[in-house]
């Protein structure tokens, strides 16, 4: 699932694009991912809006609309929003020849050839602009969330009103850390890291390069953390994030930016995914270990992670 460094990198990316266009057309094969609102409603209030801006909260992406409207885009497990120049077309049923179904591909005078990657192909929603050029979100596995909120209700809105704190910035004080965090004091650190009502943004990429650097194991429970140890975790926080919004994004999965290309992060792991491998921490001979963590996978160095208390 994208995290906080891959949504904002979205962000930075359609801030470049977006802003005083109107969207002049909407279009999709899958009405469910529109939600708390049927998709003919969705489409009648939002057609020839003008994007004033788009921000993030959390995961989500927020495209503000003048008339008080804001699209919520949620990009889930496998979704990324693209903007290029597209074109609607049908499948053809390979026995028949007969069209079957609407499907949106790269227009021929789109330069960009990254967004004619197979793996961009799964459209599922399409917004047309007023410049011609079209944002589409493209979701293989169809978990994708759009809203739509009144502008000046959006933070206490229900997709919004349980978050916890954003991390990065400057008044995310370690007091604030530590106040969130212990809410979960009977947690495992790497699960209450996750956890968006405790602080957003955290999934498990972060979570466990956060931890790799902090040298704390995933399965410590908060309450075990000494002062010190916690914080290091909060120390860690920001340089991991800013990392990944540096590299844009980690793409070992779906993650894909604006343009169809992949981010970076995935090259920069120290312990994410690098199962078996030996820790790249200076002196340390351990080895990279995964285990599941309440449901999730956690990877960690055998030496500088040890589990403090059972």
């Amino acid at each position: 699932m994208p995290e906080l460094p891959e949504v904002q990198t979205t962000v930075s990316g359609l801030q470049k694009v977006l802003p005083k266009l109107s969207i002049k057309d909407v279009w999709t094969d899958f009405e469910k991912m529109f939600h708390s609102i049927a998709f003919s409603k969705f489409k009648k209030e939002i057609l020839n809006k003008k994007v004033i801006s788009i921000k993030r909260r959390a995961k989500n992406i927020l495209i503000n609309l003048s008339g008080n409207k804001t699209v919520l885009i949620h990009m889930k497990m496998t979704g990324h929003l693209m903007v290029g120049y597209y074109k609607k077309t049908y499948d053809l049923q390979p026995t028949t020849n007969k069209k079957k179904k609407e499907v949106w591909i790269p227009h021929e005078k789109e330069k960009n050839e990254a967004l004619r990657n197979p793996f961009n192909r799964f459209i599922h929603a399409v917004f047309t602009l007023s410049n011609g050029k079209h944002l589409v979100f493209c979701d293989t596995r169809k978990f994708g969330k759009i809203a739509l909120i009144e502008t000046d209700k959006l933070l206490h809105s229900p997709h919004l009103a349980h978050l916890g704190p954003e991390p990065l910035p400057k008044n995310f004080t370690y007091k604030i850390f530590r106040e969130r965090i212990f809410k979960r004091q009977n947690t495992k650190i790497k699960t209450a890291l996750m956890d968006q009502t405790v602080i957003s943004g955290i999934g498990n990429i972060y979570s466990d390069e956060i931890l790799f650097h902090s040298g704390v194991n995933p399965e410590e429970r908060v309450r075990n953390l000494p002062e010190k140890l916690l914080q290091k975790v909060f120390r860690a926080i920001k340089p991991a994030l800013k990392g990944g919004i540096h590299f844009g994004g980690d793409s070992t999965s779906d993650y894909r930016n604006v343009d169809g290309k992949k981010g970076k992060f995935q090259n920069k792991h120290m312990a994410y995914r690098k199962t078996g491998k030996p820790c790249q921490k200076h002196q340390c001979k351990g080895v990279i270990l995964r285990k599941i963590v309440n449901g999730r996978s956690a990877h960690f160095c055998s030496k500088h992670q040890k589990l403090l208390c059972s």
